[in-house]
């Protein structure tokens, strides 16, 4: 079985936001890093080449590939900015006031944080964080 691609680093969040993004988007990396470190109480770790991580679970799929993510994550991607969601399956809608978006599977995509309701993300972070750490 092939090891996972996506594994945690030494490098900074603070670089990969200035590598990966452009913009508003720096902004909007910073403004998630302190949000993440909040909702968490972990600092910035990088998971793989582009993804800003907080804390970690372990997780185990039933085809019995195991591994490591992060409690809260999120990257640039394009013109978009992906926050990282409870892999595992979710039937809990989607705040009415999360704003301008769309959701694929675990993503959560948008293309600047003030197209967001913020307590909405607030909510549905830390409902996604809850949900990890219970499996």
């Amino acid at each position: 079985m092939a090891g996972n691609k996506t594994r945690f680093t030494d490098a900074s969040g603070e670089a990969c936001i200035a590598s990966h993004t452009h913009g508003h988007q720096a902004a909007d990396g910073h403004a998630l890093m302190a949000l993440f470190e909040t909702l968490t109480g972990q600092p910035p770790t990088m998971v793989g080449p582009g993804i800003v991580g907080h804390g970690s679970y372990r997780y185990a799929c039933e085809s019995g590939r195991t591994g490591e993510a992060p409690l809260a994550g999120f990257a640039s991607r394009g013109r978009e900015l992906v926050i990282y969601l409870d892999c595992g399956e979710d039937d809990t809608p989607l705040p009415a006031n999360l704003g301008k978006h769309r959701m694929d599977k675990s993503c959560l995509y948008f293309g600047q944080l003030t197209d967001l309701g913020v307590s909405a993300l607030v909510q549905r972070v830390a409902g996604a964080m809850t949900r990890m750490q219970q499996r």
